[in-house]
Order: C-alpha cells, then structure tokens, then sequence
C-alpha cells in the first residue's frame, strides 16, 4: 500500500477483476478452497513445545460443543490441519560458516528440549484424522547463510522425514527461491500444501497471471490483535483479489485470526471487542482467506465465546464456495475515520517504533462494503456491512451497487417462481424477508458488521 491514508476498491475495479486475468493455481491440486486450521504464532509466540501441540490436536477433534444439536468438532467444521510456527529449531552457530540452525549438510537442527520427537507429533495428527503443518526459513535465529539449494533439499527431506503435510515459509532468512521451494518439494514426493508468508511486500514473492508456486500467500505485515490491523490487512487482501489474484490453488491471505486471542504475547496488542471479533471473521469468510484459528482451543471459557462465530456453518460456506471472484469491495462512505497511528498491515518484522510511526496512520473510510457471488448466474451473493466508525450507525445497502447482481428490484423470478431479492442474515441463521431496491441495517454498533445473503 502506498501512502498513509488505505485505499478502497471501486465498484468498477472490482468489476473489471472478474473478467479479467485469473492467478493461474499451484498444480498441486491442493487448497482448492480455502484452507482452514489452526496455528501457534498469534497466541503462543515463541512459546511452543510438543505436548501443547499435541494437546491443541486433541482439542480440535473433541466434539465437547455442537451445531444444530450434533455434537461437532472443529475438524468436523473443515479446521484440520494443526501448523507449528517458530521456535522448533535450536538456535545456535554451527560449521566454520556459523549457521544458525542447519548443519553444512542443509540438515535443519531441531531442539529436541522442545520437540523430542517430530515424528510422533505428526504420526499423533494423522491417528485422529488431522493433517500437520511445519514452517521454515525461520526469523527466530534466522539463518542468512543458506540460499544455497542443499538447504532448501535439507529442510524438505526432513519435512517428509517427520511426516508434515504442509509448509509455511516465512521471509526471515536466506531461503526467499519460492520457485525452488516449488520444484525441490515437487520433486521429493506428494504434493504438500505451501503458506508463502513474505508480508506481500516484495515482487518476487507475489503471484500473477501465470506463476503462483504456493497455495495460499500472505498480502500484509503481522496481523495484530486490534481492530486498526485487523482492517488494515483486509484491504491488502482486497487489493489483490481486485487483480483476481486471490483463486482457487493461489489464495490471499491477510494473516491468521486473532479471534479469542484476547491475551497475546505481543506488546501493544489491545484484543478484540466481541463485534470486532465479529467483523475479523465475517470479512476473512467473505474475501475467501484461508481461516487459520490461534486461540487455546482447549480453554472452555475462550471456546465458548467463539464457538457461535467459528462454527457457524452459513459464514464458512461463503468463505469456502467460489464462482469466479474471491470476494471484495465494492462501496465506501466518503466520511473516513482514524483508527490507528500506525499502519500495521505495512509493518514488517524487526521495524524500530520510529519506522512503524512512519507506516501510519491507519485511515478508513467510516462504512464499507464487501461482497462475494454465491452462484454463476448472478442470483445470489453474500454481502459485509462493516461499520468501521466508533459509533453506531445506519448501514443501507442498494442492490443495484453490488456488482453483478441481477436481482436488484422487488420483480417476479422466473428462474425459480419467487419475488426477488430475499435477504436472509446469516450471523444469526434468520430470514429477514424481500426487500425492495435496498436493505438498512438500523444501529449497528461500532466495529461492528452485518453479515447478509441475498437470493432469490
């Protein structure tokens, strides 16, 4: 993003992006829709070991909770693949080249303190029906010396070693070849899902028309828990799903969730209100980011707050459905409002206070709108209103801006024999009715959005 102030989306770009170059897909054949799991670094941090990994696995399959009186898991829900981030490896200076945590081999070093057996963790999420993540080119002692391609062999022959299903690559060290990462994991075997997780902030490691060597990829610094990051990354993910650079295969991600990270780590991090929570999760569904959860799902009292919002089966379905557009913006109130001094969706790792100052601030305008089609004949899609001011606010939504809709007017179907456009709100699984030409979300309250489908 340029400059101070972040950009909305016109309708008219939006537009255009549906029927212009398409992000040519990982040929993998994996991601097909967005993936869905959870992670380590936005809770724990540095904080990991193997027994809280392991215990994280069980908790994603217990059915302790429900849905529409089934007991449910969240695997059950779609969230099955369980990632650790840094800090498995031991840090240290190895050989005459003093690496940081790979012998001259490319072998990476694992801290067996911490992890003394990666193989069993994996084997443990594969015995109750998970898959397992890994991460590499590591910032934690990040390893500046290993741009050479037996690093990159090192670290994958491992990954099929310890038995992990996919990879998430960050942008700390010397391993930045995603095209090498691409043809070394190709070549060692099957197919394994790739988080490109570069910060969208290099040329090199964002997709186009025809080259996307990973299956899902970052467009923004860190996301933090306040609002300001959460809707500052959002708008870099909608800016590439503008360019239709966010599909099936190649999906743009604005970083993990911070739902029910109401204490992280992270100095500066305020947690979310519970609209807010509600705003992070409806606008990730609606622009198809993958959906990685961070929060303790084994503390009853977090996962029953969130439990409403993460299982709600109508918002995962528009965040996993795809009819040739990923979802984005579309509207914006001309009144902005400032939410932060800080730009953090333009903060990268190891900023210094005065650097992130100058990222900032993060402005927006007070109302935004956000779509996703939810059929390829223009009948339906799913709309955001997110009020982003810090007061309640009337939110009205005219059918005849939502780009591509076709049923705008309070006319007769033909199609399917029923009055048009039906509105039902999917946060709370209720039919609003029909309504004619536009709908009014009345007091919605600050940071607060209004999750719609509009149907026949």
């Amino acid at each position: 993003m340029q400059g101070s102030t972040i950009l909305f989306v016109s309708a008219l770009v939006v537009g255009l992006a549906v029927f212009g170059h398409v992000a040519s897909a990982n040929e993998n054949g994996l991601a097909r829709t967005p993936p869905m799991g959870w992670r380590s670094w936005n809770l724990y941090g540095a904080n990991v070991n193997q027994d809280l990994i392991e215990k994280i696995m069980d908790g994603m399959v217990s059915k302790k909770r429900s849905v529409d009186g089934v007991p449910t898991s969240l695997c059950d829900l779609g969230y099955c693949d369980v990632g650790l981030d840094d800090n498995w490896q031991k840090c240290g200076k190895y050989g005459p080249d003093g690496l940081s945590y790979h012998d001259e081999d490319g072998n990476p070093i694992v801290n067996t303190d911490r992890f003394a057996n990666m193989k069993d963790m994996t084997d443990h999420a594969h015995k109750i029906g998970l898959t397992s993540g890994w991460y590499g080119n590591n910032c934690i002692c990040s390893d500046g010396k290993t741009a050479d391609k037996k690093f990159y062999e090192g670290d994958v022959k491992a990954l099929r070693e310890f038995g992990f299903d996919s990879f998430k690559l960050d942008g700390c060290g010397a391993q930045t070849d995603m095209q090498l990462w691409d043809d070394v994991i190709k070549a060692s075997g099957k197919p394994v899902l790739v988080e490109n997780c570069h910060w969208g902030s290099k040329v090199p490691f964002k997709p186009n028309a025809t080259w996307c060597p990973w299956n899902l990829y970052r467009t923004s610094g860190d996301v933090r828990a306040r609002y300001s990051s959460v809707v500052g990354n959002l708008q870099t993910a909608i800016n590439y799903a503008a360019q239709n650079l966010s599909t099936p295969g190649c999906w743009a991600y604005p970083d993990m969730l911070e739902v029910g990270c109401f204490s992280t780590p992270f100095s500066g991090d305020t947690g979310l209100t519970v609209p807010e929570t509600r705003s992070h999760f409806g606008s990730w569904a609606i622009v198809s980011s993958p959906l990685t959860l961070s929060h303790d799902v084994n503390n009853d009292t977090v996962q029953d707050a969130v439990w409403p919002l993460i299982a709600n089966k109508e918002v995962i379905a528009v965040n996993q459905a795809y009819f040739g557009f990923s979802g984005g913006a579309f509207k914006a109130s001309s009144n902005t409002v400032q939410l932060d001094a800080i730009n953090w969706a333009a903060v990268t790792r190891n900023m210094t206070k005065e650097q992130q100052q100058a990222t900032g601030p993060t402005t927006v305008a007070d109302a935004q709108y956000l779509y996703k089609p939810m059929s390829w004949d223009g009948t339906s899609a799913a709309v955001l209103l997110m009020n982003h001011a810090n007061t309640t606010a009337d939110l009205t939504v005219k059918w005849s801006d939502v780009p591509g809709l076709k049923c705008q007017e309070s006319t007769w179907c033909f199609a399917t024999g029923q009055l048009c456009p039906y509105v039902r709100d999917i946060w709370n699984h209720k039919d609003l009715g029909t309504f004619v030409d536009s709908y009014t979300a009345k007091d919605v309250a600050a940071h607060d959005a209004v999750f719609l489908m509009v149907t026949p």
